[in-house]
């Protein structure tokens, strides 16, 4: 892989192997706290001469101790360059002795990097990202890989999500750059229906919503097909979320419905639970989902019936105007480890630098990345979720399946640039490449966007769909309405979202404005 795409920059020479003659033994403790600032013996050396000054003559000129400070400081960021580069070496040595199966290679190095990690400042730089890798490896050599790090109680994922929206341009330049593939899509169409493959907490959907009111000629009739986890008992997030919605369409005068759909795995959804009617137009979106469905690259056994092809074949049969897909621009869906652990340690070091340069980093939107870490670092075989894959194979893919891109074009380009320059500082930049937008921070896209619809050549009526389990929806909650014949009710709002909503307006005024 390319090593000078690392935001470092630095060189890749390997460092000797010091520290492996036994005066570092693996250890299972904690690593020592970073000392606190100003603490440790680098800062008290390089400040003693200074400590003499009161004891010159006072005709020294002044000027050269700011010279000093400058050039301490200047000390302590070489040194720390040395250890951060000492550490990405040590944690790919690691990995390396975990593919070959040598634990005690594995500890002793892991024990070295917790060293190392001891002596860097983990507020920012390489010491941020290097600890959650080492807490992963820790993880993945010592304890059970199936517990992941539990965040504070009550951060479900959607949660997570939400604070990561919030502390960087990722899922917003996400979120617009779909939503402005399916306004056009939905360009002169007055039947209109979303399919959300991963509804969270409905961010995406308010800024569609006001668009669609703001049409010219008029808003057409929407539907909002949510798909979700099922809710924890005594809770209906799916609900929540499609009564808040309900709400803004009818404060903005859109006829609207929405139906939550409740499932652990998309492969579990089946084209006949999303009601599709014969005569709408369909979006489909799918916002970092896909890559969750992919099998092992080596495993054969997976790869005729992976789910990734049940879905893509769901996705198909509904015959859809346009297909949303924003990806991971990464590749983590290696077979080997060390490829795999390397790869990681790149991209979220990049993904940790543009939040620290924007500083606007949030210790929840760092529980999000933490989790796909550990996800990629700890976990093996089905267990492993987070596959991301780059835009290169998702076209592949997509192609195979009987889809045809959709090029976003200069405006959309024009529109993210705009976006992303005014929601985030310097270092990010938009790139279009063959119809689909990156989203990259210092050249290294780390985001990509792309749209999709089905090849008009195998559109048929929609008729074939009809299912006789049409009737059974018992595993689709049903929020704020069902579909069925609202299209003539202009409040906004399904009939029987009405009487509930009034528990969640407040709710929606702060979420999404």
């Amino acid at each position: 892989m390319a090593m000078g795409t690392f935001p470092f920059q630095w060189p890749m020479d390997p460092a000797p192997s010091a520290g492996l003659d036994g005066s570092f033994l693996p250890s299972l403790l904690p690593p020592p706290p970073a000392p606190a600032a100003g603490s440790d013996d680098s800062v008290a050396y390089y400040g003693a001469p200074q400590m003499h000054a009161a004891s010159l003559p006072d005709l020294a000129p002044h000027f050269p101790s700011r010279d000093a400070a400058a050039a301490e400081l200047a000390m302590r960021r070489a040194e720390e360059e040395v250890a951060g580069i000492r550490l990405v070496h040590l944690l790919m040595s690691c990995a390396g002795a975990i593919e070959a199966g040598d634990h005690a290679l594995a500890s002793a190095q892991l024990a070295d990097a917790n060293a190392s990690l001891a002596a860097l400042s983990t507020a920012s730089g390489i010491g941020r990202v290097a600890v959650h890798f080492t807490d992963a490896l820790s993880r993945r050599l010592f304890f059970s890989p199936t517990s992941p790090p539990q965040p504070p109680a009550g951060t479900d994922a959607a949660f997570l999500y939400h604070h990561f929206y919030e502390a960087c341009p990722y899922l917003k330049f996400a979120h617009f750059t779909a939503n402005q593939a399916i306004l056009e899509a939905f360009h002169g169409c007055d039947a209109v229906h979303v399919v959300d493959f991963s509804i969270m907490q409905g961010l995406q959907w308010p800024a569609l919503i006001q668009a669609l009111a703001l049409r010219p000629g008029g808003p057409p009739f929407l539907r909002i097909t949510g798909i979700g986890p099922p809710s924890p008992p005594g809770r209906d997030d799916l609900r929540d979320v499609g009564l808040r919605l309900a709400d803004l369409a009818r404060s903005v005068r859109v006829r609207f419905s929405f139906r939550g759909v409740a499932a652990n795995t998309l492969d579990e959804v089946q084209p006949w639970m999303l009601q599709v009617s014969p005569g709408e137009a369909v979006a489909v979106n799918s916002v970092l989902q896909l890559h969750r469905l992919l099998a092992d690259p080596d495993d054969h056994h997976h790869h005729h019936h992976a789910p990734i092809d049940a879905v893509l074949d769901c996705v198909a049969s509904l015959h859809p105007k346009i297909l949303t897909v924003v990806e991971q621009e990464a590749d983590h869906n290696k077979p080997g480890f060390l490829d795999r652990f390397t790869e990681a340690l790149f991209y979220y070091s990049a993904v940790f630098d543009s939040l620290d340069a924007s500083g606007t980093a949030s210790p929840m939107a760092e529980a999000y990345l933490q989790r796909e870490i550990c996800d990629i670092v700890c976990n093996d075989g089905p267990a492993r979720a987070e596959r991301h894959e780059p835009l290169s194979r998702w076209r592949d893919r997509l192609a195979r399946a009987g889809l045809s891109a959709v090029p976003l074009g200069p405006s959309a380009l024009r529109q993210a640039r705009m976006l992303v320059g005014l929601s985030s500082g310097e270092g990010h930049s938009v790139e279009e490449a063959d119809g689909c937008l990156t989203l990259g921070w210092h050249g290294r896209p780390l985001f990509s966007a792309s749209a999709w619809q089905a090849c008009p050549a195998v559109a048929v009526d929609g008729g074939e769909e009809d299912n006789p389990h049409n009737s059974n929806t018992s595993n689709v909650s049903s929020s704020g309405g069902d579909g069925g014949g609202d299209s003539n009710n202009s409040a906004g709002s399904s009939s029987n979202g009405k009487s509930r909503s009034s528990g969640v307006v407040g709710a929606a005024g702060n979420m999404f404005l």
